[in-house]
């Protein structure tokens, strides 16, 4: 009887202290490379189907006022993860800073080198004595000087315009004949869609190793961070129910950015969804390596790094 009056004493206690409260979930920042769009289509519906919250994660998705500021952001420590492009971050951290890839969002290059189809370039050796309007200086040129070599042309064959990201209205005014760094899932739609075909020339028939366009980057005292393991998992749940269920995740996407719904981003999606990694934590390093080989060869790195100085594979 004294037992059973204790243990009654202590269900009445433990019921004036209400139910335990739920466990915070984690935050965790993510620098964007661009505004919103549909290559972020797998981060987008990771957050709005409950996968980061399933894994006790909060993950806040900023994109950047500055598209050039994430991984000088991420390196100060103002996020957690930024998305970047693999070849920008191999000059960060030739930069010195300390960035590193931990994870893959689109698994295959989407810069082209895209002219007018009713224009005079039908060709790559067709550009030569032509304007090409560029964007970034540095990768961009690289990767057009291989598609050049291609040809039988170089750089000293083109005169290079920088067009300040107006890549498509430059070409339609006719203030270049071909820009390099539009993206085959963006720019073509795009044009298409002001009554004007593009043709794209795709740097990985031209020469130019194939690498990750986007990928996921931490900073190097981060690479422990046991957050990072669960939101690689949540993505790859994302990419994964992408491709078998793309209209709900179109739907997702376009409820949680309803400015987005319009045949342009529709098509995008369609466009970039065979690219999304399926598995995005597994490093193929023969690749990386053979791409850091070229930036070398192209003279934009000094040395080839080793590996796990800028991309590893996470324990899971």
């Amino acid at each position: 009887m004294i037992v059973r009056s204790l243990l009654a004493a202590t269900g009445f206690a433990l019921a004036a202290l209400g139910p335990a409260p739920a466990l915070a979930a984690d935050k965790l920042t993510v620098l964007l490379e661009w505004f919103v769009n549909p290559d972020h289509v797998p981060l987008v519906v990771a957050r709005e189907k409950g996968l980061f919250a399933a894994r006790g994660l909060d993950v806040d998705l900023v994109p950047p006022a500055d598209p050039s500021a994430p991984p000088r952001l991420l390196a100060a420590g103002q996020a957690d993860v930024a998305v970047h492009y693999q070849p920008n971050l191999m000059l960060d951290v030739k930069a010195g800073l300390p960035l590193v890839r931990f994870g893959t969002l689109v698994e295959t290059p989407l810069t082209t080198v895209m002219v007018r189809a009713d224009g005079p370039v039908k060709t790559l050796a067709d550009l030569k004595g032509r304007k090409v309007g560029y964007s970034v200086a540095g990768t961009e040129e690289a990767v057009l000087s291989t598609m050049l070599e291609s040809a039988g042309l170089s750089l000293s064959d083109v005169e290079m315009v920088n067009v300040n990201f107006a890549l498509t209205p430059s070409l339609l005014s006719g203030n270049v004949d071909a820009t390099v760094g539009a993206y085959r899932n963006f720019e073509l739609t795009q044009m298409r869609l002001e009554g004007h075909e593009g043709r794209a020339f795709f740097p990985e028939e031209h020469g130019v190793p194939a690498y990750d366009e986007l990928i996921l980057v931490t900073s190097r005292d981060k690479i422990a961070d046991p957050r990072l393991p669960r939101f690689v998992e949540a993505v790859e749940e994302a990419a994964i129910f992408a491709t078998n269920h793309p209209d709900e995740a179109l739907a997702l996407f376009l409820k949680a950015y309803p400015d987005l719904d319009d045949e342009l981003n529709r098509r995008a999606f369609a466009d970039t969804l065979p690219r999304f990694a399926k598995r995005p934590a597994a490093l193929d390093a023969a690749r990386y390596e053979r791409f850091a080989a070229y930036m070398q060869s192209k003279g934009l790195l000094d040395t080839v790094p080793p590996l796990a100085d800028y991309a590893v594979e996470l324990a899971r």
